[in-house]
């Protein structure tokens, strides 16, 4: 499941990857996002009244997807995604439950994380109560439908792989999205307070593999690093410098580094299901 902003056509490179591996996968957008129609005023701001839609949609996929399948049900998810995957496993709303959780870069808080989530979720509730909710929440480019010059170097240091998404973007103009709203960073705020819960993560006893970088500029690493602690059966790989944001789609350095410690997790996740079978 993909971030905010994504469309899963970015990851085909890693589905090949996991599909040579013997493992079947399956991808979808969440409502709102790339093929599947936006939830906002205009066609490129990414917009979401509660983050709690999401979650129902991913329990709804994965009870109709699961049953029948062969093998451990792995789920996996990148920035936004990585939360609303452990969102929906910490809550319950994944039956079956998945026999493991992979989250790349999780969206456990947004930056910047000096500035308290009480005041950001305040900020963004009053920003959301005096207009029009589904207005950006921030300024995407000087060029309207522009991508702004800098983003890349929030993403990724590989530049065939950026220009990858913007293939995709440019074939199929559906996917392109732009800011958030404010009903998203709203929804974004509450909803990483729900998973800041004392509790909430305590009581998630399947192993959760985390990666994340600290050059992240998007998602807060120091949360991701509280998770992992705060997990039962966390499992953590962690980048400097030489990875940004989007790790999967990193040059191929970081990214075979973090691809084979996802098969290490994985062959351990495999072994487990065989041995309890």
């Amino acid at each position: 499941m993909a971030g905010r902003g994504d469309a899963y056509e970015k990851y085909f490179e890693n589905f090949e990857d996991w599909r040579a591996r013997g493992w079947r996968v399956s991808a979808a957008d969440w409502r709102g996002q790339a093929g599947s129609g936006r939830l906002g005023a205009d066609a490129v701001t990414g917009h979401v009244d509660d983050f709690a839609l999401w979650v129902e949609d991913l329990g709804q996929f994965w009870r109709q997807w699961a049953p029948g399948r062969q093998g451990p049900l792995v789920l996996t998810g990148h920035s936004m995604g990585g939360h609303l995957v452990l969102r929906a496993a910490a809550e319950k709303a994944l039956d079956p439950a998945p026999a493991a959780l992979i989250l790349s870069a999780p969206m456990l808080d947004v930056q910047p994380e000096r500035v308290p989530l009480w005041l950001r979720g305040l900020i963004a509730r009053v920003m959301s109560a005096i207009g029009d909710a589904r207005r950006p929440a921030w300024k995407w480019s000087e060029q309207p439908g522009a991508m702004p010059a800098s983003r890349q170097k929030l993403l990724t240091h590989d530049d065939a792989r950026y220009a990858d998404e913007l293939w995709w973007r440019d074939e199929r103009p559906e996917l392109v999205m732009g800011p958030g709203s404010w009903g998203w960073v709203d929804g974004a705020m509450r909803s990483i307070g729900l998973l800041a819960r004392r509790g909430v993560l305590e009581s998630l006893d399947i192993p959760v593999f985390l990666f994340a970088t600290r050059s992240d500029r998007l998602v807060g690493f120091h949360a991701v690093e509280r998770a992992a602690k705060r997990l039962p059966r966390a499992e953590t790989l962690y980048f400097g410098a030489e990875a940004r944001h989007e790790i999967l789609r990193e040059t191929d350095a970081v990214r075979d580094r973090a691809l084979a410690a996802i098969d290490a997790f994985l062959a351990r996740v495999r072994d487990r299901a065989r041995a309890t079978a």
